[in-house]
């Protein structure tokens, strides 16, 4: 048996709702899975949770819908960011997409002294982000912050929260008993050129700050992205 079309929908959900699809979408149900009146899907956001839907009307242009019931309600969920300085278009759509597929609820993009890439398509980055989420089966979609300079970051960080830095001149690789379970917990990963000495002082001198070395090799940024992403989780989950 197919498995069911799951589709990310911004808008309220609720039982009875009648609605559309985005035009993207009611093409996608329409002549990529080949869906016809009567059909279900399910359509998720992280407000309502995901819901069974029946396919009312296959039109011209939008798909029409009737949301019948929830099928999961929304989850407790480890409460992991991702700050990074972007990096070339390949290696970063990688980063996002694995990275969601591994619980990521922020992404917080940083301009660093070294960063080689200045900017970041959000619009990219975004659509990455809800596929990787639909395809996932995860019910969250994680959000994407404005680009900001590292001070800034560091200076306005949850006083609650914790910083995971991925450092390459650390030797510590222990992380037990120091991680909180609901309070946020920040991935901290360098830019291609690394920190300067002084970002990095800044960056050990914050007080709510693990520094920790995750391989005796030098890794890409999107391979320190997703390592320290996993093991957070297998940390997280030996609590």
């Amino acid at each position: 048996m197919a498995s069911k079309a799951r589709l990310f929908y911004s808008n309220k959900l609720k039982t009875g709702t009648i609605s559309r699809l985005s035009e993207k979408q009611s093409h996608y149900t329409k002549n990529v899975m080949r869906l016809k009146a009567g059909d279900k899907i399910s359509l998720f956001n992280s407000l309502d949770g995901e819901w069974d839907v029946k396919i009312l009307d296959q039109g011209k242009i939008f798909t029409e819908f009737k949301v019948e019931k929830l099928s999961r309600p929304l989850s407790n969920e480890k409460n992991i960011w991702l700050a990074f300085s972007p990096i070339k278009k390949a290696p970063q759509d990688l980063m996002l997409q694995k990275t969601t597929e591994l619980g990521i609820q922020k992404f917080i993009p940083l301009l660093c002294e070294r960063s080689v890439v200045r900017e970041i398509n959000f619009k990219r980055a975004e659509k990455i982000i809800v596929e990787a989420s639909e395809q996932s089966n995860r019910i969250t979609v994680p959000k994407i912050q404005e680009l900001q300079r590292l001070d800034e970051f560091i200076k306005n960080f949850p006083a609650n929260g914790k910083i995971v830095f991925c450092d390459i001149n650390s030797n510590s690789k222990d992380l037990k008993n120091k991680l909180p379970k609901k309070n946020p917990i920040c991935i901290l990963i360098g830019p291609e050129g690394d920190f300067s000495e002084e970002e990095r002082q800044l960056i050990i001198n914050y007080k709510n700050v693990i520094s920790i070395t995750l391989s005796k090799n030098i890794l890409r940024a999107e391979t320190a992205a997703i390592a320290s992403t996993t093991i957070l989780n297998y940390n997280l989950e030996s609590k």
